[in-house]
Order: structure tokens, then C-alpha cells, then sequence
């Protein structure tokens, strides 16, 4: 499941970024000043960034979310019954 959310991060940010490379082309066409040209490579840049920053989060917290679940055997925080009758909580002083 991690990875198929990973990859999901990916493809936004892959999305985001063509985004903000078609939106400075097209300001930079319509621009005249050299200054505007310049603005909108600047703008792109601190939106690719920010798609890669947002990714790199992402896939953090798939990464923290799984290995949460998998040492704790935590899902969706309910008490979960296991076989042999003993019982299972998820909060700090539960028995197993």
C-alpha cells in the first residue's frame, strides 16, 4: 500500500511540475519585459520546489504511517482480538 501511495505522490508532483513549466512558457511568451520573463522562471522554480517538497512529505508519512502499523500491529486503532482468546489494544499499557 505504501508504494502504490508513493507513487501516487510522485505522479501529483510529476503533474504539478508540468503545470508550472506550461504556465512559464506561456508567461514568458506573453511577457515583454525581461523582468517578467525572468519572474515567471522564478515562479516555476519555487513551484517545482514546492511539488518536491510536497512529495518528499508525502511519502514520509507513507513511510511513517507503515512502519507504525506494521511494529504495532495497529488498524485503525481499535482493540483487535488475536488468535489463543488474548487480546490486543492499541494504547500504551494495553495487554497482549
Amino acid at each position: 500500500m505504501q508504494t502504490a501511495k508513493d507513487i501516487a505522490a510522485s505522479a501529483k508532483a510529476g503533474m504539478e511540475k508540468t503545470k508550472a513549466s506550461l504556465q512559464e512558457k506561456g508567461e514568458r511568451m506573453t511577457a515583454h519585459d525581461p523582468l517578467q520573463k525572468e519572474m515567471a522562471t522564478e515562479k516555476k522554480e519555487a513551484k517545482i520546489h514546492e511539488a518536491e517538497r510536497r512529495k518528499h512529505e508525502e511519502r514520509r508519512h507513507n513511510a511513517a504511517v507503515a512502519d507504525h502499523g506494521v511494529h504495532t500491529g495497529v488498524l485503525g486503532g481499535h482493540d483487535q482480538h488475536v488468535p489463543g482468546g488474548h487480546k490486543h489494544t492499541t494504547g500504551t499499557g494495553g495487554t497482549y
